[in-house]
């Protein structure tokens, strides 16, 4: 039997009475449908992480070491003013080679444009860490109006749809960047 991959879900929102919690909880169910990936959830309020980029302190190893655990990402973040969060980015920006060569996907959720804003400013992000991002994206408009507190969707065959499309392009990424990780072209090159 081959073994799961690792795949880490990343909560994108620290704030109080977050929506990302219900997004989580519905992903979470949802993934249970997906038996390759050992999933990981990762929610950066666990975490004492300190208020600047202090990458060798305590929480923040502990965090990197569960980041560069995991075989692959799915980013679950609001669009705040156009944008993703300045948590989401402090996080990202925390670490360089736990996200090298590894796929992230995007679970994106907001108003009008159901958080793709967010994800089309990220992808830039994560081009610059050299990870993969998925074309896929699963996105929710007016979540709060969709999903209850305990992470059930209102009318979810298309976000399922969108959910088994994302998670087979993330399977072959996953896949293919464990192979390739195996050689780097990175090693041995002088920053």
């Amino acid at each position: 039997m081959q073994k799961p991959v690792r795949l880490a879900v990343v909560y994108g929102s620290t704030r109080e009475g977050r929506i990302c919690d219900r997004v989580v909880k519905w992903l979470e169910g949802e993934l249970v449908r997906f038996p390759q990936f050992e999933i990981d959830i990762i929610d950066p309020l666990t975490f004492s992480l300190p208020r600047e980029h202090i990458p060798h302190h305590p929480e923040a190893r502990r965090l990197a070491n569960r980041l560069q655990e995991a075989d692959g990402f799915v980013l679950v973040t609001p669009e705040y003013n156009h944008s993703f969060t300045a948590s989401l980015k402090f996080l990202i920006d925390l670490f360089g080679e736990p996200w090298h060569g590894k796929p992230v996907a995007f679970v994106c959720y907001g108003g009008v444009s159901s958080g793709l804003r967010a994800v089309e400013q990220l992808r830039l992000v994560f081009a610059e860490l050299h990870a993969v991002t998925i074309c896929d994206v699963v996105s929710f408009n007016s979540p709060w109006r969709r999903l209850d507190n305990e992470g059930r969707l209102r009318d979810p065959e298309d976000a399922l749809r969108r959910l088994s499309r994302m998670m087979a392009q993330l399977q072959w990424w996953t896949e293919a960047l464990i192979a390739a990780r195996n050689h780097s072209p990175y090693a041995g090159v002088a920053a």
